[in-house]
């Protein structure tokens, strides 16, 4: 019984006896099913496991975060290398990337200044990301989502 052998289509009275004798429980697995379908077992014991193999899978997940980096309209050659190679670190260790240009004033007339910006920063990742989202103008905000490639 312990060992995981079938005693067939048994009355529950039986089975309860039988998890008595053998000191353990009673544990309904398909309650639904015609006849319902019970195991003796030691529940604690199968709760215990369970929550270890639960701890073990959530310790070996790999959570993904979104790392933002904010460029200027009229971003320099240095910083915008600087940035480049601050958004490629992020993307290999495995993080999303969001993009942002943030329009002020009258830059809010070149909203295709800032198209090319993010075009050409886009390219300048384009080894390890793929632009999961195009930049997309949000009222005073330019905005592109930047995601690692798959290693296949």
């Amino acid at each position: 019984m312990n060992d995981g052998s079938q005693l067939g289509v048994v009355s529950i009275d039986k089975a309860l006896e039988a998890a008595s004798k053998a000191e353990l429980d009673l544990v309904c697995i398909s309650p639904n099913a015609q006849p319902p379908v019970c195991k003796v077992m030691d529940y604690g014991k199968y709760r215990f496991e369970q929550a270890k193999r639960e701890k073990e899978n959530k310790k070996n997940q790999k959570v993904i975060e979104t790392k933002e980096i904010r460029l200027g309209l009229s971003i320099d050659v240095h910083d915008f290398e600087t940035k480049g190679k601050q958004a490629i670190k992020f993307i290999q260790s495995g993080n999303k990337v969001k993009v942002s240009i943030r329009f002020r004033g009258r830059e809010m007339g070149h909203p295709e200044i800032g198209l090319e910006t993010m075009t050409r920063f886009a390219e300048f990742c384009s080894e390890v990301a793929n632009v999961e989202k195009p930049a997309k103008l949000e009222g005073r905000n330019m905005l592109m989502f930047l995601a690692p490639k798959s290693s296949k």
